[in-house]
């Protein structure tokens, strides 16, 4: 619907046509949609959030080369942001928590366009249990941020990821000049900031358009954030029920998996309607350890790749890395290959985070055992409850990404996140 969408308001024939972006999650998903509908999207330029983002502020003189931080150098500044902080309050309980805590509280503030200790006070914070930020702890976590900002300019970064799109926001609305696109659809959006949707709306004209497309069910960032949270206000709303991507098995599983607990209170759900193509059941495969389960959904996806196209999609970047090793050098990898999209029968791997927006005829979800699933990592970092709100979302994104066949294997228990329902599944057990 996002590609006819752009299609068609870039078509020069029709009186409301212009510029159009068509703007989508990642650089895999910009690939498929390129390789998908290059002769339809001829007049449409397809582009990811911050390809779009840095290009605007380089063109208005705001984006030095390597002024982005990420990954241990945002770490390190983080971590000395929040000894300066706790300097100034010593004891304080927000202080045993762990730095990927802090990382994304910062990254919260960031993508909510948050700007002031007393905004910050003000915020409704959502959260589980051990990720909850009690509203005494604010000015506290605020001076972490402040220190954090203090610390990222003097290591001579201007941005980091997640304030990329204040910045354009605050840019667009000095910036006088004819905007680029009159035009902008945005695909798979429910994972796209508060900030960076207000930063898109402000990107058009008067006379321009913005259109939504996201699926709340899908969403793996943010959590409980809708578009109505960005302050969109559409004239319409269209509901798409239909789902013509999975088979009625898989779809099965899909649906009993947004009816888990972890799924309650989500805005703007809208649960799809049962497809009448009809294929196998999910297969549920358990295996004695995880030596065997590796060897096992290596094998069966490498002989599947032959006559079909399959994605292996594993939770974390270090299973990914394991992974890749044990398959064929032909193998893409979804989080590294961002210019071309390869049709037809190829077998890729990648996170689940990287799979979104795209579809295979065949998925693999290994390691879905209790002691994996939901990550370890999340469960020390947020606490139980919050790690299964989003290692849920993450699972429902994974079986949906498949068309006909899915195989699910864990070792020992399987993960709880699954719906314990027999019906839904053919069980083996190697």
């Amino acid at each position: 619907m996002a590609i006819l969408r752009a299609a068609y308001l870039s078509d020069p024939d029709l009186p409301e046509h212009g510029r159009t972006l068509l703007l989508t999650y990642n650089k895999a998903l910009c690939a498929y949609i390129r390789a998908l509908a290059a002769r339809e999207l001829r007049g449409v330029t397809v582009e990811h959030y911050h390809k779009f983002a840095r290009g605007y502020l380089a063109s208005r003189g705001k984006m030095r080369r390597n002024s982005i931080i990420s990954g241990n150098a945002r770490d390190l500044v983080i971590t000395g942001a929040i000894q300066d902080a706790n300097a100034l309050h010593a004891h304080s309980p927000l202080f045993s928590r762990p730095l990927n805590f802090f990382s994304s509280e910062i990254g919260w503030l960031e993508k909510h366009g948050v700007d002031s200790l007393q905004d910050y006070e003000s915020q409704s914070r959502t959260g589980r249990a051990e990720a909850r930020l009690e509203r005494r702890m604010r000015r506290q976590m605020w001076d972490v941020y402040e220190a954090y900002l203090r610390r990222r300019a003097r290591a001579g970064y201007d941005y980091d990821w997640d304030d990329l799109a204040s910045t354009a926001l605050k840019e667009l609305a000095a910036d006088g000049e004819p905007r680029r696109y009159r035009h902008i659809v945005i695909d798979e959006g429910q994972d796209l900031s508060p900030v960076i949707l207000r930063s898109l709306a402000s990107a058009i004209p008067v006379n321009g358009s913005i259109t939504f497309f996201g699926d709340v069910a899908q969403q793996i960032y943010g959590h409980r954030m809708s578009w109505r949270s960005a302050g969109l206000r559409p004239g319409r709303v269209w509901q798409f029920t239909e789902n013509y991507r999975n088979s009625r098995e898989i779809a099965a599983l899909g649906l009993a998996i947004s009816r888990m607990p972890y799924y309650a209170g989500i805005p703007d759900m809208v649960a799809p309607t049962a497809p009448n193509a009809a294929g196998p059941k999910p297969t549920l495969v358990n295996l004695p350890d995880e030596k065997s389960e590796t060897a096992f959904f290596v094998d069966q996806a490498t002989r599947l790749s032959r006559t079909q196209s399959v994605a292996i999609l594993v939770r974390t970047v270090r299973q990914l890395e394991e992974v890749r090793t044990r398959l064929p050098q032909t193998v893409i990898n979804l989080r590294n290959e961002s210019e071309q999209w390869v049709a037809g029968p190829r077998l890729f791997v990648g996170t689940y985070h990287s799979a979104k927006g795209l579809e295979f005829d065949a998925v693999v979800l290994p390691y879905l055992s209790d002691n994996l699933f939901p990550d370890p990592q999340a469960v020390h970092d947020f606490g139980h409850q919050e790690a299964q709100a989003t290692d849920g979302r993450l699972l429902y994104v994974g079986v949906t990404r498949a068309r006909t066949s899915l195989i699910i294997t864990y070792s020992g228990t399987p993960c709880a996140l699954l719906p314990d329902t027999p019906s839904l599944y053919t069980v083996v057990r190697r």
